[in-house]
């Protein structure tokens, strides 16, 4: 049992070369675990369609994100790799206190910068 901490440890480490990737599939999004793996994201729904993609933002504050992949809903987004994970379009966190505008593409997060508005995160 010594060693499974170990991993767990392991995958919790912020290296940068890990890139973001989809690292298990739920049938409810009540069954995604509250203690994700860095850089991971799960799909929820059926694995050949999944409705939502559940993930923590990159951003320091790593709240939960859940956004919408089911296409009869707007906005959706679509998710083209999951190995290294590739959304599209680009996810716009919005709240009173933060905004977090970000890419994610080949499993890297690239930030959004709002001219209008100044710098998010």
């Amino acid at each position: 049992m010594a060693g499974v901490g170990r991993i767990s440890l392991w995958r919790r480490l912020p290296f940068p070369w890990r890139r973001w990737r989809v690292v298990l599939n739920v049938d409810a999004a009540d069954e995604v675990p509250d203690d994700l793996p860095r850089r991971a994201a799960i799909l929820v729904g059926p694995t050949r369609n999944p409705t939502w993609i559940a993930l923590d933002c990159p951003c320091q504050l790593h709240h939960r994100l859940l956004i919408n992949l089911d296409p009869s809903r707007q906005p959706f987004w679509t998710v083209t790799n999951a190995k290294h994970l590739t959304m599209a379009p680009s996810i716009d966190d919005i709240t009173a206190s933060r905004r977090c505008h970000f890419l994610m593409k080949q499993g890297r997060v690239q930030w959004v910068h709002n001219i209008s508005q100044g710098q998010t995160r």
